[in-house]
């Protein structure tokens, strides 16, 4: 029979103390480091030409996105973030609606509204190319634009009029980038 004094208990008490905690340390930086935090996508017309590309990053305000167009039709456009990823051409409703986990109302002019998903209109300049960033009502990527079977980027061929629910008449959708994470 071994004899421990109450030294050498406590000192052993200590080590497996500082132990469970170091590992639990390592799974908390192990699983943010799984978080996304970065996602991209790739817009494409109905042709499937490329027509833009997107960078989206989680910022503590919401999430900015930095799109850069080349070959979108000159004109005012509405842009929105969809409740799917998947961008099937050529009419892309296979990215369904707007996304909006709260299920506000469409349109910065609804008093119930925005979606999460609406943005300002991009207006496209006779030479088709357009770099734009915009602060989106969209709180995470993580857990909202990548959650569940993901979300895209939509560009539509007229301006959103900002109130008309579900969609703000912004016409039919010409552009579709699935968001994917980086």
């Amino acid at each position: 029979m071994s004899y421990l004094s109450p030294k050498m208990v406590h000192a052993r008490s200590n080590i497996l103390s500082h132990g469970v905690l170091a590992i639990c340390l390592l799974l908390l930086v192990g699983i943010s480091a799984n978080a996304v935090s970065m996602a991209r996508a790739t817009i494409q017309d109905a042709d499937g030409n490329q027509v833009g590309t997107a960078t989206l990053r989680e910022t503590p305000a919401g999430v900015l996105l930095h799109v850069k167009f080349d070959g979108l039709p000159s004109g005012t456009h509405a842009m929105h973030l969809h409740e799917t990823g998947l961008c099937e051409a050529p009419t892309f409703e296979s990215a369904g609606g707007h996304y909006q986990p709260d299920g506000n109302a469409h349109g910065f002019y609804d008093v119930d509204g925005p979606h999460q998903g609406d943005m300002p209109n991009i207006h496209v300049p006779e030479s088709k190319t357009l770099e734009i960033e915009v602060l989106t009502n969209a709180k995470s990527l993580q857990d909202g634009l990548m959650a569940g079977d993901g979300s895209a980027l939509v560009v539509h061929t007229k301006g959103d009029d900002y109130h008309t629910d579900p969609a703000g008449d912004g016409g039919t959708p010409i552009a579709c980038g699935v968001i994917a994470a980086e």
